[in-house]
């Protein structure tokens, strides 16, 4: 089957040498690297940056395409036009999700020292992480393997997901709660919303004011999903209260935004998602992705038009 790796300066870094061999070893041939455009092959490997194509030009850029092996996460800025014609998408969101999961579940830990407190100034007693209540918000890839990491910690751990049965928060070890108990009852509450229309500002002015006066918010979901004005009103209301930021909206937030000018936020450079040598984990997944289909295994990763409404 031919191959081309796809992309920009980036794809090599997410497609590595060791990558490529593997690669070379299910296709029978060496891929072409190519930069962004038409193909005739039948396997695309790419990342972050492929572009978006109308439906009725896919068959004359994509002539003979079945795979497309996104070495990134979300796919909503592309797959639809390409899945509507029959090409098979297929993402490494869980292999972008891991570093994600890892970052909140470090600040989350750090929360409980009030570790954060040493910057921001704040006076509140500290907790610790034995029997440290935590407040999950969207249990989707990141959510349930954030959920899963804190499983060796003695946490009290609330989860918030409208599109899952019973049965996933028990086999997490979580119990069910709506975002106004979390936001209420929550030592540290994190978001891990997706991101799409129904859950724009979702987190309002109510909840963000519902926090405990020494409450800690972090957000490694997306920035859309937060009432920023609220956020900073409720910040200042309790200097104790702390948000740990590491995507906003807009991204990044101007050094004149009421929220850089206050001490208890803290911003991140949106750096919870995969750097540096972390990007050839999701290549990886996507070559392991592609053994599966050769040898005729059910995929892991794949990506239908139903999941293109629920996930980020």
């Amino acid at each position: 089957m031919k191959a081309v790796v796809m992309g920009g300066d980036v794809v090599r870094r997410v497609y590595r040498a060791d990558t490529v061999e593997k690669l070379v070893a299910l296709t029978g041939e060496t891929p072409e690297f190519a930069a962004f455009g038409g193909t005739d092959a039948e396997a695309i490997f790419t990342t972050w940056g492929m572009p978006y194509c109308p439906r009725e030009k896919v068959r004359e850029l994509y002539p003979n395409l079945k795979f497309i092996f996104y070495g990134a996460g979300s796919v909503q800025g592309f797959a639809a036009p390409f899945l509507a014609e029959g090409v098979r998408v297929f993402s490494a969101w869980q292999a972008n999700g891991v570093p994600v999961a890892e970052f909140t579940v470090a600040q989350i830990v750090l929360c409980g020292k009030r570790y954060f407190d040493v910057f921001t100034g704040a006076k509140a007693a500290p907790q610790g992480n034995y029997g440290l209540k935590v407040g999950i918000i969207g249990l989707g890839t990141i959510g349930k393997l954030v959920c899963r990491m804190l499983a060796r910690y003695k946490y009290e751990v609330l989860a918030y997901d409208k599109f899952l049965p019973d049965r996933v928060f028990e086999e997490l070890g979580v119990r069910r709660a709506s975002p106004e108990e979390i936001f209420a009852e929550c030592d540290v509450i994190s978001n891990h919303l997706a991101n799409n229309a129904q859950t724009r500002g979702m987190l309002s002015a109510a909840l963000l004011h519902s926090m405990k006066p020494d409450a800690y918010f972090i957000n490694t979901g997306r920035g859309a999903q937060v009432d920023h004005g609220a956020l900073y009103e409720a910040l200042c209301s309790c200097p104790a209260r702390t948000a740990l930021l590491d995507v906003s909206e807009p991204e990044p937030l101007p050094p004149e935004h009421p929220l850089r000018t206050i001490k208890n936020c803290i911003v991140s450079p949106h750096i919870a998602g995969s750097l540096g040598a972390e990007v050839a984990r999701m290549g990886e997944y996507m070559c392991e992705e592609y053994g599966r289909i050769t040898r005729g295994e059910p995929p892991l990763f794949e990506v239908t038009p139903a999941m293109l409404e629920v996930m980020a």
